[in-house]
This record gives C-alpha cells, sequence and structure tokens, in this order.
C-alpha cells in the first residue's frame, strides 16, 4: 500500500532542496546586483512613463493582454520522474491525494506569480482609471484568482484527455476567452458581455472534462514529459552560473549559421578552439537564444527608455549579463577528455574563448549603439559604442581571464 501523501511530501522536500541549491548558486554576488540595478531602473522608466499617460491608452486591453497570458499558462507540476512509469503506475488508483497535492501545490506557486503583477499593475489601473476605487481593483483580483483556477483544472483535465489538437485549440480559446473576460470587466460598463464570455470559458472548462471522462487514467508519459521539460529549462538557465550535471544538452545544426561562421576561420592548428567554440555557441541550445533575447531587450529598452543615461545603464547591464553568460562556453565541454589530447597549449583555448566573447560583445555593442541612430542621438550612439567596446574589452581580457578555472 502506498502512502500518497508521504510520498508526495518526500517528492516536494527532494524537489525545494534542489531549486534552493541552484538559486543560491546563480543569484551570486553579481547576479544580485545586476538584478538590483534592472529592476530599480525599470521602476523608474515605468513611473516615468505612467506620468505622461496619455487619455486614450489602451489600458485595458494591456491589462486584459498581460492577466490574460497568465490564466492561460496553468501548467500542472506534479513531480512525476521516469522510473514511475514503471513503479507507481501499477498503482496509480492509490495516488488520488499525490495528483491533488499536485494541483494544489501548483495552484499556490503560481499565485504568487499572480501578486507580482497584481502589485505591478496597480499604478496603471489607478492612472488610467482615477475615478475607480481600491475596491474595484479587489473584484478584479478576486475573479482572477477563480479563474486561474479554473484554467488549472481545465489544463488538467486537457492534459489527460489525449485529445491531439486540444493541445493548441484549448489554450487559444481559454486566452481569447479569458482575455475577452477581463477586458469588459476592467472596462466596467459591459458586464453583461463579461457574463457571456465567463459562461463560455465555464463551458470549455465542463467540456474539457467530459472529455477526460472518455479515458480512464492518467497520462503519464506526457505528465513526464511536462514536468522534465520544465526542469531542463530550469536545468539550462543555472547550467549558465554553475556546473549542472542534470542538464541534457540539446544540439541543433543550423547549417546556414555554422557556414557563416566557419567561412572566415583559416584552417589552421592553432584555430582549432576558434572554430570549436564558434560551433558550440551555434548548435548549443544554451547560448545563442538567450544572447538574441539578451540583444533584443537591450534594444528595446534603450529605444522606449527616455532619459540618456537610462538607456547607456541599461545597454551596459545587458552587456554584462551577455558577457556573464559566456563563462559557461569554458566548461561546456568539461566532460570531453579528447580535448586534452589536442597538441595545443591551454593559453590558445583561452585566448580563442577571449577573442570570441570580445567579438560578440562588440556585436551587440553595436546592435545596441544603432537604437540611438534610430533616435537621431548621435552623442548617445558615441558614448555607447566608446562604454560598450572598452566595457567588452574589460569583461573579456580581464574578468573573463580571470573565471577560466
Amino acid at each position: 500500500m502506498i502512502n500518497a501523501q508521504e510520498l508526495w511530501k518526500k517528492r516536494v522536500d527532494s524537489h525545494a532542496k534542489e531549486l534552493g541549491r541552484y538559486l543560491r548558486l546563480m543569484f551570486n554576488d553579481h547576479l544580485a546586483i545586476a538584478m538590483f540595478f534592472f529592476l530599480a531602473g525599470l521602476a523608474y522608466v515605468y513611473q516615468q512613463w505612467l506620468s505622461g499617460l496619455s487619455e486614450d491608452f489602451p489600458a485595458a486591453l494591456v491589462i486584459a493582454f498581460l492577466f490574460g497570458l497568465l490564466l492561460t499558462y496553468s501548467p500542472v507540476r506534479t513531480l512525476l520522474k521516469e522510473p514511475d512509469l514503471v513503479f507507481l503506475l501499477p498503482a496509480e488508483t492509490q495516488l488520488r491525494a499525490f495528483f491533488r497535492n499536485g494541483i494544489i501545490y501548483s495552484y499556490i506557486w503560481q499565485l504568487f506569480t499572480f501578486l507580482f503583477i497584481y502589485v505591478a499593475v496597480i499604478p496603471l489601473y489607478f492612472t488610467a482609471y482615477p475615478a475607480r476605487t481600491s475596491s474595484d481593483y479587489a473584484v478584479l483580483g478576486g475573479l482572477i484568482i477563480v479563474f486561474k483556477g479554473w484554467n488549472l483544472m481545465t489544463h488538467w483535465w486537457e492534459i489527460n484527455s489525449r485529445v491531439r489538437w486540444s493541445g493548441i485549440v484549448d489554450p487559444l480559446v481559454r486566452f481569447l476567452l479569458n482575455g475577452a473576460t477581463l477586458y469588459f470587466i476592467v472596462v466596467g460598463n459591459a458586464w453583461g458581455f463579461a457574463a457571456v464570455t465567463t459562461i463560455l470559458l465555464f463551458g470549455v472548462m465542463m467540456f474539457t472534462y467530459l472529455q477526460t471522462k472518455k479515458r480512464n487514467g492518467i497520462a503519464w508519459e506526457l505528465l513526464i514529459r511536462k514536468d522534465q521539460s520544465r526542469m531542463q529549462a530550469f536545468y539550462r538557465l543555472a547550467n549558465l552560473f554553475t556546473d549542472v550535471p542534470h542538464v541534457k544538452q540539446t544540439i541543433k545544426k543550423r547549417h546556414w549559421l555554422v557556414q557563416l561562421l566557419k567561412k572566415p576561420i583559416p584552417f589552421e592548428q592553432q584555430h582549432t578552439y576558434d572554430y570549436m567554440y564558434r560551433i558550440t555557441f551555434i548548435r548549443s541550445s544554451d547560448y545563442l537564444g538567450l544572447y538574441f533575447r539578451l540583444v533584443i531587450i537591450a534594444s528595446l529598452l534603450v529605444y522606449f527608455v527616455p532619459t540618456i543615461w537610462l538607456k547607456l545603464a541599461f545597454a551596459l547591464l545587458f552587456l554584462f549579463m551577455s558577457g556573464v553568460q559566456m563563462i559557461t562556453l569554458w566548461h561546456h565541454h568539461r566532460h570531453l577528455d579528447w580535448l586534452e589530447l589536442y597538441p595545443l597549449r591551454i593559453e590558445v583555448r583561452r585566448q580563442a574563448l577571449r577573442k570570441w566573447v570580445f567579438q560578440l560583445m562588440t556585436c551587440q555593442t553595436v546592435v545596441v549603439a544603432s537604437m540611438f541612430l534610430l533616435l537621431s542621438h548621435w552623442l548617445g550612439f558615441a558614448i555607447m559604442l566608446l562604454l560598450g567596446i572598452s566595457f567588452s574589452y574589460g569583461m573579456a581580457y580581464f574578468y573573463l581571464t580571470s573565471r577560466m578555472t
């Protein structure tokens, strides 16, 4: 006889310890300082933006979109593992409390995310609707909490219904209904439409529940696959800051990018590591996507942030984050013993990585600096190029060198 409650408690304890260990390593001094300045700068920009908010700004649409996404994304964490498919599947009927706890656990954690966004939206809500009271916003929050439970249960039933199209159609329909309902509620004079879309949302939930009833049992393989996917995403993020043995490296060919970066590299022995680090950066799932995201976010912030000094601060902050990310390239091949067989000195390898990191950070500097050109801000462009290239050189040839151990 399996004690479902005890099993769940052990899984949660193990999961919490693992997350805590990696989060402590991730949020070291450098990242904590960077996050502090980023959030402080973002809060200042948000305040400045609200002070100039026009009366015709579609605040209801923005609020509905944000909370609509939050409601629609309602994953269920079951903390299942691959061996469970063999050892726990036969005892599925004894594990009702285990899965119920997983749903409750997921709901509570997602309420923390909701609370963060809920508090962040308060200034926008009362700036756009100054005549509203705190009770109006509290009602909105209460309804969102209820809708969150509906969406979570709908997603749970959608997974166990095993209907092929439901994985795409169900989230899309829920997003549209969530967004429409919240839009009508925020507008304030369309409660009839809000009631209709709420009934439709409830109908979608009941329809999904009935689809689940046609199937017997839990979709173990799908639940395990989703849990593993989320954990691998976390491991890949943590792997940028520390050594994570659990991470499963995924490789993508990306032929055209590989050819583009291979072409300038001479076919000579001393350029072996130049080739290796470029190929690793392009083909590994850990680096290229994050690098592009950091460049895009930095560019958007530089374009939209009002003051030049904040633009420069955000640009350098994201340049620093890109540089820190590249440090893990040095350890990427740590388990490959054949690297030790290369007839090349360790300094050649260090120099190859320093050069590649400097080139990447310089490219980011040029892209971000070009935002100043779009704004016809020539002084900002010149300062960004000067600061960015100097900062990139310091990161690549001094800071990175100290971390190559």
